[in-house]
């Protein structure tokens, strides 16, 4: 049985209640490891190795600074990813929970981008249709400002209760909607819930199992909620080489094998993982399974998959790497002005990996970024108004799927520098 623990402080160890106890029912990880082994910190196997590091990174992406020497000054970390031979999950070995504490700093909104827009409101659309969520009750885990939970509220009529430590207070409380700004656990058992959300909270959370197993037991004997959770996706990290979304916030980066290992093991029948958003994100809905459910093992394919991606991915990252810096080394050299639009955690990482010295700009749609200053590197982020008096020759896009967004915009301004896709 496994032993019930404290709750955890800090989100990136956050249980949020009284820790597992689904052992309870004869769930049980297979391969605990010894002490001095590092262990999954899904299934709990002790085939691990690790496969690539990344020094001295920011430890905040999505905290930015008032002044330009505390954005130089920023604490940074390391990165050791490590791969489960057994059920593909990838994680930093090197992270250390201590160093991360979330506040009402974080600053991560995407809901400034019609794009973004139009996929949320996709995604609430479904969620509602599927399951029949209208008039119901739902449950958003590390709401952040709440916009999710505002628009699958308004979609369907229903009620929500985000839980968000950091919760901002930008967004009033209503009839439709509460917010309580703790950790969701089992001292909230007792609020009624026919959808539970958790979008991208989970890849921040150092103790996957023990996080998924709270919630199962936060629900107790429920067995008609709908748990939809959202991720970043590792195969486009790896597959498709989104190496700029290699971030120290993101301890854990889940494949579709050890995200399915994860929920079957923390006691969820799943319905449904698909890849979203370009597939940059994977997507999961599930229920609560019967306590006496089988496990079944993860998929051997699925795994495979993800362990030849890593393979791969060293001499990869290595290669896109160099490219990147033959590409800002010949605009230095070609004396092209150069601008960045998104400044985010791609951006982030992209500017601290190569550290160009011709960037005039970073460009972000979101208005609470603007005049602050980026970690590590110190560039100021910049609304798209700016673009006209910074005439950039060269717009790098740091995500794809914000093209022609970024495209009609520039369209409108009449500007036309050229246009480079990381």
């Amino acid at each position: 049985m496994h032993a019930r623990v404290r709750p955890l402080e800090r989100r990136g160890q956050w249980l949020g209640g009284d820790g597992p106890h689904l052992a309870d029912s004869g769930r049980r990880r297979p391969g605990i490891a010894a002490a001095h082994a590092i262990a999954c910190p899904v299934c709990g196997g002790v085939e691990v190795r690790q496969f690539l590091a990344v020094r001295g990174v920011p430890i905040f992406c999505n905290v930015l600074w008032p002044t330009h020497a505390h954005a130089l000054a920023a604490e940074k970390g390391d990165i050791e990813l490590a791969l489960c031979g057994d059920c593909g999950h990838v994680f930093n070995a090197a992270f250390d929970p201590a160093k991360v504490e979330y506040s009402e700093a974080y600053e991560n909104s995407l809901h400034f981008s019609q794009h973004f827009n139009s996929y949320a409101a996709h995604l609430s659309t479904h969620l509602v249709e599927a399951y029949g969520i209208r008039g119901k009750d739902i449950i958003d885990v590390g709401c952040g400002a709440g916009d999710f939970l505002a628009l699958i509220c308004e979609t369907g009529n229903n009620r929500g209760y985000g839980f968000d430590k950091s919760y901002p207070g930008s967004r009033p409380a209503s009839e439709q909607l509460t917010f309580i700004r703790d950790f969701y656990g089992e001292r909230y058992a007792g609020y009624p819930c026919d959808l539970l959300c958790c979008r991208h909270v989970l890849e921040h959370i150092d103790r996957p199992y023990d996080f998924v197993v709270s919630i199962r037991n936060t629900l107790g004997g429920r067995k008609d909620v709908v748990v939809y959770f959202e991720v970043p996706n590792a195969a486009y990290t790896l597959r498709d080489l989104g190496i700029w979304d290699l971030i120290y916030e993101h301890c854990s980066y889940f494949s579709v094998s050890s995200l399915h290992q994860l929920f079957q093991l923390g006691g969820f029948a799943i319905q449904r993982i698909s890849e979203t958003y370009g597939g940059q994100y994977l997507g999961i809905e599930c229920v609560p399974a019967a306590g006496d459910a089988p496990v079944p093992a993860a998929s051997n394919a699925a795994a495979r998959e993800i362990c030849a991606s890593v393979d791969r991915f060293p001499h990869r990252y290595r290669d896109k790497l160099d490219h990147w810096r033959g590409v800002c080394t010949e605009l230095k050299r070609s004396g092209k002005r150069a601008v960045i639009w998104g400044g985010g955690s791609k951006g982030v990482t992209f500017l601290n990996l190569l550290k160009p010295f011709n960037i005039v700009g970073v460009i972000d749609l979101n208005p609470r970024k603007h005049g602050r200053y980026i970690p590590g590197t110190g560039h100021e982020l910049m609304s798209p108004d700016r673009l006209p008096d910074l005439m950039p020759d060269v717009v790098i896009i740091m995500n794809e799927v914000y093209r022609d967004e970024i495209r009609k915009y520039l369209d409108a301004k009449r500007l036309s520098p050229e246009l480079l896709t990381v």
